[in-house]
């Protein structure tokens, strides 16, 4: 069967919730809305090179999608990515190669030296990514918590002196703040690639305006005025809940502030009619497992990160 490979539609919704419905179908523990994946394409910083690939099938269903890029944020140079999905009823049919040698090629002309991938931590997903040169590395969990379900914990009836929640639409005004404390606790995210959050307008741009981003749900714990802790909220507008990121600056660790932060975000969620709630932990970040497990999240799947280096013979 023959498989064409082309570009997202820039501006197209319609376009862009095939590639929802492909994503849902290959990886159901992400939020993924039409309108996120249109800004994902639109919002890119131009050193991303960011490009979401479509495969179509003879007909133009569409069956399989890719993101790639350059990790322009990385202190690494020459670090690219693509992540390939292919809807589960149409695997088997080339769509997956297809996909990835487009990719591959425009990394190489972008001159990135590796590329890294995502891949279900399953036989067939890992044969696929041997098969074409690429080789394990750290793995991650998908958690998911049901919130219709009894059990998720209470807020302390007292915090502690200086402690304080907050929203994250508490800082509509001036959310430097958050970018501050998200620069300084992504620095300790593990990873294969490092990365460094300092550029306070892209981070505007493609974090702070993200559609995903809801700011009511988002939590912001203040020790003393200062910002300690906080749990990004990201949703779907349905029912739909994941945390984005959740981060505990060094100079208050040990203290709980992750835990209440995500808690405070959990309940809230719940309120607000949310009743799946997602999150993911690198395989070795124990503190935030405990603290996940803590509240009820439980495994449902893990990835394995694959590098490759280009120009390496498959």
């Amino acid at each position: 069967m023959t498989t064409t490979i082309r570009d997202l539609r820039p501006n197209d919704l319609d376009d862009a919730g095939s590639v929802v419905r492909v994503r849902r179908a290959a990886l159901p523990f992400m939020i993924s809305t039409a309108r996120g994946v249109a800004f994902e394409l639109a919002s890119a910083h131009t050193d991303k090179r960011y490009r979401i690939l479509v495969a179509e099938d003879g007909e133009g269903l569409v069956i399989g999608t890719a993101q790639v890029g350059i990790a322009y944020d990385s202190t690494e140079p020459g670090q690219g990515f693509v992540n390939a999905y292919v809807d589960p009823t149409h695997r088997g049919l080339g769509a997956g190669s297809a996909l990835l040698r487009t990719a591959e090629e425009h990394l190489t002309a972008e001159r990135a030296k590796d590329s890294y991938a995502w891949v279900l931590d399953e036989p067939a997903h890992r044969a696929f990514a041997e098969r074409h040169g690429y080789r394990a590395s750290r793995s991650a969990h998908f958690l998911r918590r049901d919130l219709t379900a009894t059990g998720l914990p209470a807020l302390p009836g007292n915090l502690a002196a200086g402690v304080e929640l907050r929203t994250g639409s508490a800082f509509a005004a001036d959310p430097r703040p958050l970018f501050d404390a998200d620069s300084a606790a992504s620095l300790d995210e593990p990873g294969d690639v490092p990365t460094e959050l300092d550029d306070y307008e892209d981070w505007l741009r493609q974090t702070w305006n993200h559609p995903y981003l809801d700011r009511e749900l988002t939590t912001v714990v203040l020790v003393n005025g200062e910002v300690a802790a906080f749990t990004a909220a990201h949703t779907d507008g349905a029912t739909r809940y994941s945390s984005a990121m959740t981060g505990t600056l060094r100079a208050f660790r040990g203290l709980g502030l992750a835990r209440l932060a995500k808690t405070d975000s959990l309940l809230r969620a719940r309120a607000a009619g949310y009743t799946e709630a997602f999150t993911g932990n690198d395989t070795g970040n124990a503190p935030m497992l405990a603290v996940n497990t803590w509240l009820g999240y439980g495994v449902c799947a893990t990835e394995t990160r694959f590098a490759k280096r280009l120009g390496t013979p498959r």
